[in-house]
């Protein structure tokens, strides 16, 4: 380690390492303090079940982190990661025995929603073909002027409704509103809620747009990657180091938290002034997940055979049941039915398991902070479109939502998002302000500039490094 640094990163989730890399591109001397042993945030894979099968930990399917703005800017492949794209990116089974697929081309996906087709096409077709510059602004910092205001503007309309009324609004059929509340109950609120659309509406672009790829041999191997190129570009990560204090902070002139508004408090409460901080301390969780992974003698048997041509499988049936089990889980219960995110990722990396095994991946959400475990109630809505699977199962790891935090202190309550992303907090994380990315300081409290640079930045969630990006640019303009 140097004497003194420009930056000093806290967390090495991908918007830590993203800003480290920004800061580095532009000459600053740059330190990443990591609290585990392993880098990566919600990147991490590991043996969690079996020796020989690999779990992605968190983050397992990855459109955003082919399509970042920032991220397809770097030359990760030349640091080991490639992606590997499953032949179609979603599949959502139905209890009829049959399976609705988003395939890449829109009209394939709309030739099988039946008379829900061409609204389908109509919703999804202008954005895809302008998906690039759409993501400029939807993954822009907040709240500078859009650069394609009339695309976004367009995208708007529709993505600031709630799920189930953009879906109840323009499509007729149990179809293609069960696929589009699939991908809306990404957001990890109520579909009646405003600014579900949002998820779904961008989700869908980026199936057909770039795909729902993986990263081969694991979500790991994106963490490595960025690791390794800021390795190139001078940079320093020091692993095993959980900073609890500013005292404990290497000497710098600009300290960026990838971490949440709790923890920053709990590290430099006393450097920010009171009516900042009591701000901060008021930035909302949302819901937790329960997490497990199996170890598999075999691939899942759907009942849907095309199935197989996914990676990601949505598991829940219709709209109106991913809808109740959402709604449920904010008022605080855990549904007996839970709206299930599956990923199967061996079907297509078999650096995954053993030859002839495989693996499987699948959270669902749960109240915030929830110490239970409903492994039973995942793998009996699997068993629903699977009949066979749980005869499948050679082990299985289980993380409750209590347990996420534990193992990575930035999940608060179990919440993987860094915060509710609804109306109030969409454009105003962690506190509404012209640079969101910057925590003012007390007068002689601390000779260092403050950033924070998570998730619970704009635009939030997802791996995608652009929180991190955005703070970095924050940086290097107040330099």
């Amino acid at each position: 380690m140097k004497n003194s640094y420009d930056a000093v990163i806290i967390g090495s989730g991908p918007n830590g390492l993203s800003a480290a890399i920004h800061l580095a591109q532009g000459g600053f001397s740059v330190l990443v303090i990591e609290g585990r042993e392993t880098i990566g945030g919600g990147m991490r894979s590991g043996e969690l079940t079996l020796p020989g099968y690999v779990h992605d930990i968190c983050s397992a399917i990855h459109p955003l982190g082919l399509a970042s703005p920032f991220l397809r800017s770097l030359p990760l492949e030349e640091y080991g990661l490639s992606w590997i794209h499953p032949e179609a990116p979603l599949a959502h089974p139905l209890d009829n025995g049959s399976a609705l697929i988003i395939n890449h081309p829109i009209e394939e996906t709309a030739a099988g929603l039946n008379s829900d087709g061409r609204a389908y096409r109509d919703l999804m077709k202008p954005l895809v073909e302008n998906w690039e510059q759409l993501l400029e602004d939807i993954l822009g910092p907040f709240p500078l002027p859009p650069k394609h205001p009339f695309l976004l503007g367009r995208f708007g309309l529709k993505a600031l409704r709630s799920a189930s009324g953009l879906a109840t609004g323009l499509f007729s059929g149990e179809r293609a509103r069960s696929i589009f509340a699939g991908m809306a109950a990404h957001s990890m609120m109520p579909l009646e809620q405003f600014t579900t659309a949002a998820i779904g509406l961008t989700l869908g672009v980026l199936a057909h747009a770039v795909g729902w790829p993986i990263a081969s041999g694991g979500s790991q191997n994106i963490a490595d990657a960025l690791a390794a190129y800021l390795g190139y570009l001078g940079g320093e990560i020091l692993t095993g180091h959980v900073v609890t204090s500013q005292d404990e902070i290497p000497p710098t002139k600009n300290v960026l938290f990838d971490l949440t508004p709790r923890q920053i408090l709990d590290i430099i409460g006393e450097a920010i002034p009171s009516d900042y901080k009591r701000r901060f301390s008021r930035y909302r969780y949302g819901p937790g997940v329960c997490k497990v992974d199996w170890a598999l003698d075999a691939p899942i048997p759907w009942k849907a055979a095309e199935i197989g041509r996914a990676a990601t499988v949505h598991v829940g049936g219709t709209m109106e049941e991913i809808s109740a089990a959402e709604r449920a889980v904010w008022k605080g219960v855990h549904p007996e039915r839970p709206f299930v995110l599956l990923a199967q990722q061996s079907l297509i990396d078999p650096e995954r398991a053993p030859p002839g095994k495989h693996t499987a991946w699948a959270y669902c959400h749960v109240p915030h902070g929830s110490s239970q475990d409903v492994s039973r109630q995942i793998e009996e809505q699997v068993e629903r479109f699977a009949p066979g699977f749980k005869d499948c199962i050679l082990a299985r790891s289980v993380f409750s939502a209590e347990q996420m935090e534990a193992y990575n202190p930035n999940y608060i309550g179990g919440d993987i998002n860094g915060g509710v992303q609804d109306i109030q907090q969409l454009f105003t994380r962690p506190v509404f302000s012209l640079n969101p990315y910057v925590i003012p300081t007390r007068r002689r409290s601390t000779n260092m500039k403050l950033y924070i640079c998570s998730s619970s930045t704009p635009p939030g969630g997802g791996v995608h490094g652009m929180c991190g990006y955005h703070a970095a640019r924050a940086v290097l303009k107040n330099y």
